[in-house]
């Protein structure tokens, strides 16, 4: 069964700087998309950064310039630096993944159970 899970989450003053790391693991064909979703409370998740497979990115405008995604492919893992936090960045992250998973190949956007960033004043 695939499944991803985050890590590096935690409490960190406004300005600091944390690093979310998510794992895909299980039997997996391929990954083509990997991304980062945040919802804060009382707000609707929304996309954070999300990278394709040949590493092009996208971030949302709140986040450009202070965050920035990688992969590793041969690890099936995506990570997320978040530099020059702020008391909004406060949510719970999410990793997402589109991958083809084995023995049936059917394609499937798993999401991680999610790892709670909050960002102090």
């Amino acid at each position: 069964q695939v499944q991803l899970v985050e890590s590096g989450g935690g409490l960190v003053q406004a300005g600091g700087s944390l690093r979310l790391s998510c794992a895909a693991s299980g039997s997996i064909v391929s990954i083509s998309a990997m991304g980062w979703y945040r919802q804060a409370p009382g707000k609707q998740r929304e996309l954070v950064a999300r990278i394709i497979t040949g590493g092009s990115t996208n971030y949302a405008d709140s986040v450009k310039g202070r965050f920035a995604i990688s992969r590793d492919n041969a690890k099936n893992t995506v990570y997320l630096q978040m530099n020059s936090l702020k008391p909004e960045d406060t949510a719970v992250y999410y990793c997402n993944a589109g991958l083809v998973e084995r023995p049936s190949y059917r394609y499937l956007e798993p999401w991680g159970p999610g790892t709670r960033v909050t960002v102090s004043a």
